[in-house]
C-alpha cells in the first residue's frame, strides 16, 4: 500500500516522501496529533547541530490518536479509534521498555506520526471510546508521562504523603496536580509556579503559589519537578530546601545541559531523586481507564487545548508549527486531514 510521509529535512523544512506499507500489523489513519516540546526542539534547530544532522530527515510528532483501516489480526475493526503508542520494543529486556536502549522511539529514533497511514504492532495501539473528547486524547501520551513517573511514585515512598508540591506551571505541571488529586484525594497538593496567569488555570489544585513569593513555614512531605532546561536547576534547589527527610523528588524536566544538584543536602536529608521519562503501554491503558472513570478529566484537560490547525498542506503544518512556537501555555492540535 502506497503511503505518503510528511518529514523534516531541515530546521522549519518539510517534505513529502512515497513510503510503502504491507498490510501486516494494524494500519492506521492518524486524526488528531499534537505538538510536543520535543518537536519543536527539531524544528526550530535548536538540538544540537549533530543530533539533526544524525536524526534528520524525520516524521516528527509522537502524540496522537487515529482511526483503524486494518488490522491482520481481527483484534481492531476498521473506524475503532485508537491512542498511537510512540515507543517500540526491539526485544526482550529487563527494565521497563520507556527505559531501555533496546526501544525506538517515534519522532527521535525513526518516524513519527505525519504520515497518511502509520502501521504498528497491535500491542502498539490502545482503544478508545468513540465519545472521547478527540483533542484531548491527542496528547494522552503526555499524560501517560505523569501517570507512569506517579506510579513509580506510589511504589517507592514510605513516608506520608500529606502534602505534595509539583514545580512547573506548564503542560505537564497541569497534568501532574490533576492527576495527584485524582491518586490521593486525602493529599494537599500544592502547585510552585512563575507565570500567575497560568497558575490561575490550576483551579484544581489545594494552594498556589509564585516561586519567589512562597510562605517560610511551607514544607511538603515529596515533591514533582516539571520544570526542565536551565529553569530546573533553581527548582530543585527550592525543592531540596523545603522537602522534608526521606522524601522522594521526581524529575520529568528535560534539560540540554548538566543541572547542578546540591548533593551534600540530598545526603543529609536521606532524599530519593527519581528520574521520568516517556511510557508504555500499561500507562497508556492505565490513563484510558482512568478517562473512562473519570470523564470529569476532559473539562479540566480541554483547558490545554489552546490552538487547533486544521492539516491539508505542508504549509499548514509549518503554520502550525510556528503557531506552536509562540504559545507560552497549553497544546496545539493538529485536526489531521492529510
Amino acid at each position: 500500500m502506497i503511503n505518503i510521509v510528511y518529514r523534516l529535512k531541515s530546521p522549519k523544512f518539510f517534505e513529502e516522501a512515497i513510503d510503502e506499507i504491507e498490510l501486516d500489523g494494524v494500519v492506521v489513519r492518524p486524526t488528531h496529533l499534537s505538538i510536543c516540546q520535543a518537536d519543536q526542539r527539531y524544528y526550530q534547530g535548536s538540538r544540537p547541530a549533530e543530533v539533526l544532522d544524525e536524526k534528520l530527515p524525520m516524521a516528527l510528532i509522537h502524540e496522537g490518536i487515529g482511526e483503524v483501516v486494518y488490522d491482520a489480526s481481527g483484534e481492531y475493526e476498521a473506524g475503532d479509534s485508537v491512542v498511537l503508542i510512540p515507543n517500540t520494543p526491539q526485544g526482550e529486556d529487563v527494565c521497563r521498555a520507556n527505559y531501555s536502549y533496546n526501544s525506538k522511539f517515534r519522532g527521535s529514533g525513526f518516524d513519527g506520526f505525519t504520515s497518511d497511514l502509520i502501521k504498528l504492532e497491535s500491542d502498539r495501539v490502545v482503544k478508545i471510546p468513540n465519545d472521547f473528547n478527540k483533542n484531548v486524547s491527542a496528547f494522552i501520551e503526555l499524560i501517560t508521562v505523569a501517570y507512569q513517573g506517579i506510579s513509580k511514585f506510589s511504589e517507592i515512598a514510605v513516608t506520608p504523603k500529606d502534602v505534595i508540591g509539583v514545580w512547573g506551571d506548564g503542560n505537564l505541571g497541569f497534568i501532574t496536580v490533576l492527576l495527584l488529586k485524582e491518586k490521593f484525594p486525602q493529599s494537599k497538593i500544592i502547585i510552585f509556579g512563575k507565570h500567575l496567569e497560568n497558575l490561575n488555570l490550576f483551579s484544581f489544585a489545594d494552594e498556589i503559589y509564585q516561586i519567589h513569593n512562597v510562605p517560610d513555614d511551607i514544607v511538603i512531605d515529596h515533591a514533582f519537578e516539571c520544570v526542565g532546561s536551565s529553569a530546573s536547576q533553581s527548582a530543585i534547589e527550592q525543592i531540596i530546601d523545603l522537602i522534608n527527610p526521606q522524601g522522594i523528588i521526581s524529575l520529568f524536566g528535560v534539560s540540554e545541559y548538566p543541572v547542578p544538584i546540591n548533593t551534600r543536602m540530598v545526603l543529609e536529608k536521606g532524599l530519593t531523586v527519581q528520574g521520568n521519562s516517556r511510557s508504555d503501554r500499561q500507562d497508556f491503558v492505565g490513563v484510558v481507564e482512568t478517562l473512562k472513570q473519570n470523564p470529569k478529566l476532559f473539562e479540566y484537560l480541554d483547558k490545554l487545548v489552546t490552538n487547533i490547525c486544521e492539516i491539508d498542506t505542508l504549509n499548514d503544518l509549518k503554520e502550525a508549527f510556528d503557531i506552536d512556537h509562540n504559545s507560552h501555555f497549553g497544546k496545539t492540535i493538529l485536526k489531521w486531514n492529510k
